[in-house]
């Protein structure tokens, strides 16, 4: 079974999300492994432009199953604002996967994210300020909040 892998290497704005939609329509599974949504492409399919931050490219694609991976970390607000976006266009997003140690952007992570590059002054690092950096950290530190802990309200509490 043939696979096409379409990896940046982190240098971002390669162009990753052109060449993706450029094979969305051949492809049967389209997948974001990692990053948030502190990045986005427009899609355009005919006369109707697309901007996405946080979905995969290949939920515009009816034959395609599009997925986020456990390494990517959401916004559950960016998530939803997305979801119900393409389905008012028409966009089917029932077939959109997550994984479910993929890890959710707490509010008070934007908050430090954006307290951090003030403090920092002149030695700030230059982040969009929405929380992604200090949710990988908390993943790393194995205290973050995963999809599946939001099924059990004891897990949060803890």
């Amino acid at each position: 079974m043939p696979a096409i892998v379409l990896v940046g290497a982190q240098w971002g704005d390669e162009g990753k999300g052109k060449a993706t939609d450029l094979l969305g329509s051949s492809v049967d599974h389209v997948v974001k492994f990692n990053g948030g949504n502190n990045a986005g492409h427009t899609v355009v399919i005919g006369d109707q432009k697309y901007a996405l931050h946080l979905l995969p490219s290949g939920i515009l694609s009816p034959g395609c199953v599009p997925y986020i991976a456990n390494g990517v970390v959401i916004d559950l607000g960016v998530l939803i604002e997305e979801l119900d976006g393409l389905a008012e266009r028409g966009v089917d997003v029932s077939r959109l996967r997550i994984s479910s140690n993929a890890h959710v952007i707490p509010p008070y992570n934007r908050v430090l994210d954006r307290v951090t590059e003030r403090f920092l002054g002149k030695r700030k690092i230059g982040t969009t300020g929405r929380g992604i950096g200090p949710t990988y950290a908390d993943k790393m530190n194995r205290v973050g909040i995963r999809v599946q802990d939001l099924y059990d309200e004891s897990i949060l509490r803890q």
